[in-house]
């Protein structure tokens, strides 16, 4: 578990026990077994630590998007964006169900994670737009990242409705893809 993520299941843990509130930064780098300085070398503050980081993309996996890339298919090479982006998310199926309890509950921490996606919507619309041409517009841009994160919601519950622990989020979220499709067809 790399450092960022232990802090972040902390900070989440310690929000669903005692909520938003009911903790500082000093009892969330005790939890974390950090020291004061590194939580803050991770994180600028509580909400983003609850939240925990936005996984990066590789520059490379951009830039081929912008390209036309991987595949040639718009709806298919963005999905699998988010396909790469929840791959490589460390967190259990346990640790997405507080994650998910803990937004749900501090309008704070639902304000700011509605932020974050809307900063990244509006990024992702830009390439979007970079990779289709300035006639496919802004708005169809957002249209379709809403999809995805329709989606991408979709993937998540069927993950934590399933009583195993056998169905991984690019998988469920590449099976509503395919639901979805065949809804449209």
């Amino acid at each position: 578990m790399t450092t960022g993520h232990r802090i972040t299941v902390c900070a989440q843990q310690l929000t669903d026990a005692h909520g938003f509130d009911g903790f500082t930064m000093d009892e969330l780098a005790e939890a974390a077994g950090v020291s004061r300085r590194t939580l803050f070398n991770y994180f600028p503050g509580k909400i983003d630590a609850v939240l925990g980081n936005i996984p990066a993309l590789p520059e490379d996996l951009l830039e081929e998007f912008t390209e036309g890339g991987p595949g040639g298919n718009l709806v298919d090479d963005l999905c699998s964006i988010l396909v790469h982006m929840v791959s490589t998310k460390e967190f259990t199926r346990d640790e997405a169900e507080v994650a998910r309890r803990v937004v749900k509950a501090n309008p704070r921490l639902m304000a700011a994670a509605h932020e974050r996606f809307e900063g990244m919507a509006d990024k992702f619309a830009a390439l979007i737009v970079q990779r289709e041409g300035e006639d496919f517009g802004t708005r169809r841009a957002h249209l379709l990242i809403s999809m995805v994160a329709c989606l991408y919601g979709v993937a998540l519950n069927d993950v934590l409705a399933n009583d195993a622990d056998g169905l991984a989020l690019d998988v469920a979220f590449v099976e509503a893809l395919s639901t979805l499709r065949a809804l449209l067809a």
